[in-house]
């Protein structure tokens, strides 16, 4: 599942001098800002959201916010960072208001092991390999399907680390943990949606 690359990081020095410009509503900076974040922040909210009405408006409506909360910004993470976790907040809270979707419990969808670490029970065979499963479109719908599944903690990890491929330290960043706690949530999203596939038929065909 591949995803559009991070863009390279700004120097400190732009990056304070380009702060101050946004502050001060420098038109030309202003205008530069938003169409160079404008495809990624869209990109972003359409992971969250089906429709893309509702992607746009919420992509606008964290731009309005970022410009709004600029003073607030103190430089702990990278500008365009600041700005994703408002575009990924803003999506996620559209979703919950038309959402009625029911998640998995994730402790239900991880492998259990007995006392000595063994695992107690080993999924069913795959019929085709991972990579042969991403390889078509139907397999990558039910991948997006089943990771609506999840519950939301991590779900948004798949979303932001395997599918739009940031970096783990700004995907650390823009949900203010850490990376060691980001690696664990990632790890156990990614047990809970191999459990979720292996119901799948197609991934793993029942004898």
């Amino acid at each position: 599942m591949s995803g559009v690359q991070d863009s390279a990081p700004t120097p400190m020095s732009d990056e304070s001098n380009l702060v101050r410009a946004l502050r001060a509503r420098d038109p030309a900076e202003t205008e530069r800002f938003v169409r160079s974040q404008s495809p990624r922040a869209l990109s972003l909210a359409r992971r969250f959201l089906r429709n893309e009405e509702d992607a746009r408006e919420v992509v606008q409506e964290a731009f309005l916010s970022f410009f709004r909360s600029l003073d607030e910004f103190r430089g702990q993470a990278a500008l365009s960072t600041w700005l994703h976790r408002i575009v990924v907040n803003s999506a996620l809270m559209r979703r919950r208001r038309a959402s009625n979707r029911l998640e998995r419990q994730i402790d239900d969808l991880l492998p259990k092991f007995d006392e000595t670490g063994h695992r107690l029970s080993v999924g069913p065979a795959w019929a085709i390999s991972a990579d042969e499963q991403l390889a078509t479109q139907e397999l990558r719908d039910i991948v997006r399907r089943r990771i609506e599944e999840l519950p939301e903690s991590y779900r948004i990890v798949l979303i932001l680390r395997d599918i739009e491929q940031l970096d783990s330290e700004v995907v650390a960043e823009m949900l203010e943990t850490t990376p060691n706690a980001l690696k664990t949530r990632l790890h156990r999203a990614r047990q809970a949606l191999r459990t979720l596939l292996e119901e799948e038929p197609s991934i793993c065909p029942r004898n």
